[in-house]
């Protein structure tokens, strides 16, 4: 019995034992091959001493001070990394403890920029469908996925959605790469005109589409038009890397291979490689200055902001990072891809491999050739976690992947610690699963 309110509450996961390297071991010693990170978080793998040791010696100084009476040297130290790490332009750093917290704090900090420069109109928010920003509520909201949404519709503010940059799904026969990005690019400026400019406050999307699509990442030329079309219309631009950042893509910051910047990004996950919970949303210094020379101060803030232990965590995992990881995560991701298509690309019910980096996902179908979903009713992504956990491979299968309903696919995202041995065993685990569940299902 647990009195832990856990996510399933009529499957009860194991209790986790240790961690080392890419694997993680249960209570009754099972070894579980990480594949997928957790949520595409340990970008280190477990157990790694030097993040340890930093936690630690940063506990024996200073366990917490609240920031709005003292800042610490860990939070200063992350902060300077990443701007002298990220993005063209983003110069302040805003440290919070996930992903949804870095999303709401975006979405604040867009409406009072707006208020503090004298246009208080500004308020509506444009987003994808089949996006992903978080849980809490303002980010579900701008969130494009109708399952996760439904039951909280009540509660939402209204958010405009459009269409994703999903070339699997959306690109026609007779459409070049560069037509469609154009066309589905388009879709933001026609909805900037129809809800009127001077109200239109931001655009919200994920360089690299992770759970919800399936590491989906855009194409040629998609994310230049995007930002041509938000300068045109001074709407922000507001990339979310929660997932697809830290080098995930093989660059530290995922929008570096798109040749843009954001005006502000958010950043969760491997940013503290489970090691500590945090998360972090940066600006442009034209942002912040507005609030500098306007009111002088951000209405928005947690307890926890800035905590030293969590950026303590943050400074020894970047340093890792930007010491040479993430060189090698685009070389890592294409031997995982190679295999993966050696091993799935004839597989009737594997209807595309994709993806960036050591950030993959397989879409299943019905038929490779039509593109038809399997039915929902097989629960074919429930079927292939478990199957998959049962043979002692963490992988990130979900359901949804079309429309909230329709289409299931399973996201990768190991540890960049991984060597080939590794990516070789989840390949092999990986097609134990999936052959058990066709063959479950009746496709087999």
């Amino acid at each position: 019995m647990t009195r832990v309110f856990p996510r399933n509450s009529n499957a009860l996961p194991p209790i986790g034992l240790s961690g080392d390297g890419v694997y993680l071991t249960d209570k009754s010693g099972k070894q579980y091959l990480d594949g997928s990170g957790g949520a595409a978080v340990s970008c280190l793998g477990h157990g790694d001493r030097d993040v340890i040791d930093a936690i630690k010696n940063q506990l024996d100084s200073m366990a917490y001070a609240h920031n709005s009476f003292l800042t610490s040297q860990p939070a200063e130290d992350l902060a300077d990394m990443l701007v002298d790490n990220g993005p063209e332009g983003l110069d302040r750093v805003y440290f919070v403890s996930g992903g949804s917290e870095a999303v709401e704090a975006a979405l604040k900090l867009a409406r009072q920029y707006y208020l503090e420069i004298g246009q208080p109109k500004r308020s509506k928010i444009i987003a994808r469908r089949q996006s992903y920003h978080g849980n809490t509520l303002g980010a579900l909201a701008v969130g494009g996925n109708a399952w996760r949404r439904a039951q909280f519709d009540p509660l939402l503010i209204d958010v405009s959605h459009i269409a994703p940059c999903f070339a699997y799904r959306g690109q026609s026969d007779a459409e070049s790469e560069q037509a469609y990005g154009e066309r589905v690019a388009q879709e933001l400026e026609d909805e900037i005109e129809r809800l009127g400019p001077e109200t239109v406050m931001c655009f919200v999307a994920e360089p690299v589409v992770g759970a919800t699509l399936g590491a989906v990442p855009p194409v040629e030329g998609y994310f230049r038009r995007i930002r041509e079309i938000c300068d045109r219309h001074g709407v922000l631009l507001i990339l979310d890397e929660v997932m697809c950042g830290m080098g995930r893509t093989g660059t530290l910051f995922a929008c570096e291979q798109d040749g843009i910047s954001p005006d502000i990004c958010t950043i969760a996950k491997g940013l503290g490689a489970g090691y500590q919970p945090i998360g972090a949303m940066m600006c442009s210094k034209t942002i912040h200055d507005a609030i500098q020379n306007g009111s002088g101060f951000f209405q928005h803030g947690h307890t926890y902001l800035s905590h030293p232990v969590a950026c303590a965590a943050g400074v020894a995992v970047l340093k890792k990072l930007t010491g040479g990881l993430v060189k090698d995560v685009t070389a890592k991701g294409d031997y995982l891809q190679h295999h993966l298509k050696a091993r799935f690309g004839q597989n009737p019910h594997v209807g595309d491999i994709r993806g960036r980096g050591l950030f993959v996902g397989l879409e299943f179908v019905e038929d490779r050739e039509t593109k038809a979903c399997l039915d929902p009713a097989l629960k074919f992504n429930t079927k292939l976690k478990a199957a998959a956990f049962d043979k002692g491979l963490i992988c990130y299968p979900m359901g949804g992947t079309i429309d909230g309903r329709q289409g299931d696919h399973v996201l990768l995202a190991p540890p960049f610690i991984s060597q080939n041995t590794h990516l070789d065993e989840l390949v092999d685990k990986l097609e134990l699963a999936i052959d058990h569940v066709l063959h479950d299902v009746g496709l087999q």
